[in-house]
């Protein structure tokens, strides 16, 4: 029993995983706190780029029928 508790102790194969899964849950935790700067940034440069041709589209999806 003693030494099957020290190789499972000393078994490091899943090591790896467990650590992308935790950094991914910390990138995820960060995204859904500062979701409404991430949203607010990205139509600032969507705008910047595109100009305001998009909020036509935005009220008329389907364009004129």
């Amino acid at each position: 029993m003693y030494f099957w508790i020290k190789r499972n102790i000393d078994n490091e194969k899943g090591l790896g995983t467990v650590e992308m899964v935790i950094i991914l849950a910390v990138l995820v935790g960060i995204a859904l706190i500062f979701r409404h700067y991430i949203f607010d940034f990205v139509h600032t440069i969507m705008t910047n780029i595109f100009g305001d041709e998009l909020g036509s589209v935005k009220q008329n999806p389907l364009g004129s029928m």
